[in-house]
């Protein structure tokens, strides 16, 4: 084999490598449309991004099971998730004003 078509070679297999991998990390639409957000689950720091007043993004809640810091979570079980600052005691899919623990 020459030298040009081994380097050749070489750059078409990382290209594909590459290319695969990025394929693989997209998220496609029908896994996003199997998510929903749930509020009142996340545990301090641990929320996604766009929470509530208070919060800028991703890890900015400041408390545990805060009623306006969300976290996606597959379709159907947020509101059979346990959240202890809820009216209902489970994670709500709209923002809402915690009640008090205890």
């Amino acid at each position: 084999m020459k030298t040009s078509t081994t380097v050749l070679s070489a750059a078409s297999l990382a290209f594909a490598l590459s290319t695969a991998i990025g394929l693989a990390t997209v998220p496609t639409a029908a896994q996003a449309a199997d998510t929903e957000k749930c509020f009142g689950i996340a545990m301090k720091g641990k929320n996604d991004c766009a929470a509530g007043a208070g919060t800028t993004c991703a890890g900015t809640s400041t408390k545990d099971y805060q009623g306006n810091a969300w976290k996606k979570v597959p379709a159907g079980t947020c509101e059979k998730t346990a959240s202890p600052t809820s009216p209902t005691g489970f994670g709500q899919l709209q923002a809402f004003k915690e009640v008090s623990q205890g």
